[in-house]
């Protein structure tokens, strides 16, 4: 991080203005170089990414707010059901390019009502009126019936999403350093883990502690916590129970931070009590991975260079690929928690996809204790840069963080 949370008047900060040109910028341009007429987005991080605009995650799942960039047009068409408030307080986006959003409410709405034939003939109405209306329509998400309303009216709609993650791969400035902000928050975070965790102590109070803090610090909200214990570790549940932790075992949390949009991936292990023997082993083992990996994150080097150097599926215990995905893995971090680039050995060696500068993306491994009293789950944030990589990710690695005990690292 290059400066504070918030913004001053006597130095430069994250410009959030310039960060939504660019982003917009970038849209535009890979819109303009896919051949289609314009982009409709139901997925709120591409709102957000062209738009510069959010309303809360409430309303994430319910496909009614949306927006459209038109090739050639300067300023995105917002559909938004907050539309008074976005008008009064949304400066960079004319108010008449700020509308209403109902929909179907994915079919909430009776069909009859013909919510969905008013949405696309309004969507119509702004492809005719820029001329694009004989051009492909891309579209990132969709309900069926929204689909097959646009085709019926002779709209060719095509992938939208690949513009759009390709868009997004690359990040600008300002979004790097909201990145190490939302991490910065999440190694403050492990610092309250390490200080509570003790036995008796359940993962879903851990996750509860998670929360509060993040919120405090000024998240805008929590996409996850994870909190995995014992022998819950293996195989992973990828999801936090009301489970005692009890002395002996291995704990590990995953935090998915969401600061102004930017998210978090982040794992660290820790051990209440002292680690055994069992479990320093797989840790090391962990640890030897993800930085071998991470040894080969550099601009020219592929993704296939980082799978190359994972153990596989059968090395760790799993029949195939597909089983060990998501354990010895990589992907993209932005304003969405999986984005360009993602690495895995079920894909990557055979299909390798070029480190750039202002790539960003999040990088994990996993190994289980012989003993069976946990396993061990690191992670770490990156930024490519122009002659290498930066970790963002700041809470101690280089062991397992013992806790809650005399002679622990946190007593």
């Amino acid at each position: 991080m290059k400066h504070g949370f918030n913004g001053v008047d006597f130095e430069d900060n994250i410009n959030f203005d310039r960060m939504r040109k660019a982003r917009l910028a970038r849209a535009k341009e890979f819109l303009k170089n896919s051949g289609m007429g314009a982009i409709l987005c139901y997925d709120f991080d591409n709102i957000r990414y062209i738009t510069g605009t959010h309303i809360g995650e409430w309303n994430r799942n319910k496909m009614n707010r949306h927006c459209l960039l038109i090739d050639g047009v300067d300023q995105p068409i917002l559909f938004d059901p907050a539309c008074p408030s976005k008008r009064k307080n949304v400066s960079w986006i004319d108010p008449q390019n700020i509308m209403p959003a109902v929909g179907s409410m994915r079919g909430s709405i009776p069909a009859e009502a013909g919510m969905v034939e008013r949405e696309v003939n309004e969507i119509i109405s702004y492809l005719k009126k820029y001329g694009v209306d004989k051009r492909p329509l891309g579209m990132d998400i969709v309900d069926i019936p929204m689909l097959r309303a646009l085709e019926k009216n002779g709209i060719d709609v095509q992938d939208g999403q690949a513009i759009m993650v390709d868009a997004r791969l690359i990040k600008n400035e300002d979004e790097i350093e909201l990145l190490k902000c939302s991490a910065a928050m999440v190694d403050a975070a492990y610092w309250k883990v390490a200080k509570n965790l003790h036995p008796g102590v359940t993962e879903n109070e851990m996750e509860a502690l998670i929360q509060g803090e993040l919120f405090r610090m000024g998240a805008e909200s929590v996409e996850f916590v994870n909190c995995i214990s014992g022998i819950r570790g293996n195989p992973h549940s990828h999801t936090t129970s009301n489970r005692m932790i009890r002395r002996g075992e291995l704990v590990y949390f995953d935090i998915g931070n969401v600061y102004n949009g930017y998210r978090t991936c982040y794992y660290r292990t820790f051990s209440c009590g002292n680690p055994t023997k069992a479990q320093e082993e797989a840790y090391t083992k962990a640890l030897k991975w993800i930085y071998d990996g991470i040894a080969q994150i550099k601009p020219g080097n592929t993704s296939a260079d980082v799978a190359a150097v994972w153990p596989s599926a059968q090395e760790l215990g799993f029949n195939n690929e597909e089983e060990a995905f998501l354990l010895q893995f990589a992907h993209g971090i932005g304003l969405g928690l999986w984005e360009k680039p993602v690495i895995s050995r079920l894909f990557s060696l055979e299909h390798p996809y070029e480190f750039k500068p202002g790539m960003t993306f999040a990088i994990e491994t996993w190994c289980p204790s012989a003993d069976g009293t946990g396993s061990a789950r690191i992670e770490e944030e990156i930024v490519v840069t122009e002659t290498g990589h930066e970790i963002i990710t700041k809470f101690p690695v280089e062991e397992i963080t013992s806790c809650g005990f005399a002679g622990c690292m946190f007593p």
